[in-house]
C-alpha cells in the first residue's frame, strides 16, 4: 500500500470543495470512485447516522448490511477520530431541521 501523501489528498479536498451541487458531486464521484468504493463510503455514512441515533450494532447491521467490523470502525471514528463524521452529521441534521 502506498504511503499517505497529504499534499495529494489536499488537492482532492480542494477539488471536492469546487463542486457546486449534488449533481456535480455525483458525476465526479462516479468518475473517481469505483461503484464498490462509493457504496462502501455511503454505507459508512449511513452507519454513522444510525450510531448517532443510538441504534445497536445488530439493528444497524440488519438495516445496512454492514459488518460488525465496519460498524465498530465507524463507531471508533465517531468517538475517537478527527471529528469529520460529527461535523457532517451535525450539518446534515441542521439542514434537515431547517427545511
Amino acid at each position: 500500500m502506498e504511503k499517505f501523501n497529504r499534499e495529494t489528498a489536499e488537492n482532492l479536498y480542494r477539488a471536492m470543495l469546487l463542486l457546486k451541487d449534488t449533481d456535480e458531486c455525483g458525476r465526479f464521484f462516479e468518475d473517481i470512485f469505483t461503484v464498490r468504493e462509493l457504496l462502501d463510503i455511503s454505507q459508512r455514512l449511513e452507519v454513522a447516522q444510525l450510531l448517532k441515533e443510538g441504534k445497536s450494532y445488530q439493528i444497524i447491521s440488519k438495516e445496512t448490511g454492514a459488518s460488525t467490523a465496519t460498524i465498530s470502525r465507524v463507531n471508533r471514528c465517531l468517538n475517537y477520530g478527527s471529528g469529520g463524521y460529527n461535523i457532517i452529521l451535525e450539518r446534515m441534521d441542521n439542514k434537515n431541521t431547517n427545511n
